[in-house]
């Protein structure tokens, strides 16, 4: 893919920039591989909101992915490179042997036409799905499964890929896109090479609209915000946080403060954890 800028004809466009979508050969999505999706709009059943800042965008449908890829040993043809308003990545069409089309994830440099397929026998190409235990060393992988048979979890963002780095009894070790280097199961399955649309994280919005098509409503700091509101908020002026680091509107800590619980049965298989972001921390934005 590529990315198309504008000229600044515009305050928004200035900065703006868009997928130039080269790699789409169809614009109408399969209507049996789609259905409506209620969009909670951050709410829970009882309609209180327990995620800030959803709400409107632009209608969508969404399409069933074949995260499980278990159409073992029955080949596969890409038919077409379709948009997914649902995620950043691609997601192609395949028509299998059998007569039955189901959707997986677009790998990068897969072009329509090509044939794959899934299972222990399958040839070590892109776009094919084989557990870990078949997969070479230093390979490139995605859709990752963290339980057999639960489908792909891992690894499933546009550009995102791990590597298998190494075997060991029951066990294949990968590198993860965030830095972490985990176990998993050898009879886990992963699909070869990277997600598709590599350049998504280097489009830049432009405009706050663009941001509420896609149901994302404005984010208000705390700092702006009344004492009643937030606890940064308050005092005369630009006044600091006034607490020994950051907290959410609850007075929980924040920003660097890990979240992830101590005694976590899969801590076991966590061999190196994975890089700190660099907005973390006192010197990140406030929630």
């Amino acid at each position: 893919m590529g990315i198309r800028s504008y000229r600044p004809y515009t305050p928004s466009t200035r900065q703006q920039s868009v997928s130039d979508f080269a790699e789409i050969t169809q614009d109408q999505p399969q209507k049996a591989l789609t259905h409506s999706r209620h969009r909670p709009k951050g709410r829970n059943n009882r309609g209180v909101i327990t995620s800030r800042r959803r709400g409107g965008g632009h209608k969508r449908r969404y399409r069933l992915v074949d995260f499980h890829r278990n159409k073992y040993n029955i080949v596969g043809k890409v038919a077409t490179i379709e948009y997914d308003p649902n995620r950043n990545a691609r997601i192609a069409l395949i028509n299998y042997q059998d007569g039955e089309k189901r959707y997986i994830l677009h790998p990068r440099n897969l072009a329509v036409g090509t044939l794959i397929s899934s299972g222990p026998d399958s040839a070590i190409e892109v776009g094919n799905s084989l557990p870990l235990s078949k997969i070479p060393l230093g390979t490139g992988v995605h859709n990752i499964e963290l339980i057999p048979g639960r489908g792909g979890q891992l690894a499933r963002a546009a550009g995102a890929m791990a590597q298998v780095v190494a075997k060991e009894g029951d066990f294949v070790t990968l590198k993860l896109p965030s830095g972490e280097v985990r176990l998993f199961r050898r009879e886990c399955y992963a699909t070869i090479g990277q997600v598709g649309n590599v350049e998504a994280s280097n489009i830049s919005v432009g405009k706050a609209g663009r941001n509420r098509w896609k149901g994302r409503r404005p984010k208000v700091r705390g700092s702006v915000m009344n004492p009643v509101d937030h606890p940064h908020g308050g005092g005369e002026g630009r006044a600091p946080i006034g607490r020994s680091g950051p907290v959410t509107p609850w007075g929980k800590p924040t920003l660097g403060y890990k979240t992830r619980k101590r005694k976590k049965p899969s801590n076991d298989l966590i061999i190196r954890r994975r890089r700190k972001s660099s907005k973390r921390g006192r010197g990140g934005r406030e929630s």
